[in-house]
């Protein structure tokens, strides 16, 4: 592990693979990874799953929530991966309310994968008719933010590798 405790959040609109990819980020480094879906209020999930967007006000207690979380890891001096959509700006600066060092790795792709993604995925409340919501809502990373960006198109294990060259990971041969 590395010796300065972090936090990386991999982001993206629903079908990028944030789950999919934090769960490989968080084995290839030997760290707990937290999927930010389960901290959604039943509200929220009951809502989305009817095909109405989230609003920020439906936002905000869930966002704080994963910044508790973040903040558990970080009281234990232990690094840690998330997957949480973080589309604003405003989102993400909720969760690095939670630890020093939040960084977030956005996974990115095209809307036809995307859309082709979401059209074959099952078991999950989010319905691909909310996709343009959330690539309406999406504000890219800042240049000023603590992050990198991953092309979706890429394989997991090429996704987790640029992944860890880009934030400067050495853990990366594990």
């Amino acid at each position: 592990m590395s010796a300065i405790v972090q936090h990386i959040v991999v982001m993206g609109v629903s079908g990028a693979g944030k789950s999919t990819t934090g769960e490989a980020l968080a084995s290839r480094l030997d760290w707990p990874f937290t999927e930010g879906d389960a901290f959604h209020p039943t509200a929220n999930v009951e809502k989305m799953h009817a095909g109405i967007a989230l609003t920020d006000a439906d936002r905000d207690p869930w966002l704080h929530a994963l910044a508790a979380e973040i903040g558990r890891y970080q009281a234990d001096g232990q690094s840690s991966v998330m997957g949480c959509s973080s589309l604003k700006r405003s989102y993400r600066d909720i969760l690095r309310s939670g630890a020093p060092r939040v960084r977030f790795l956005h996974v990115h792709g095209t809307k036809q994968i995307l859309s082709d993604r979401l059209s074959n995925r099952e078991g999950h409340f989010f319905p691909a008719k909310l996709l343009d919501s959330q690539l309406a809502t999406l504000e890219m990373l800042s240049d000023d933010e603590d992050g990198a960006v991953v092309d979706m198109a890429l394989s997991v294990q090429d996704q987790v590798t640029e992944a860890l060259r880009l934030l400067g990971l050495v853990d990366a041969d594990r």
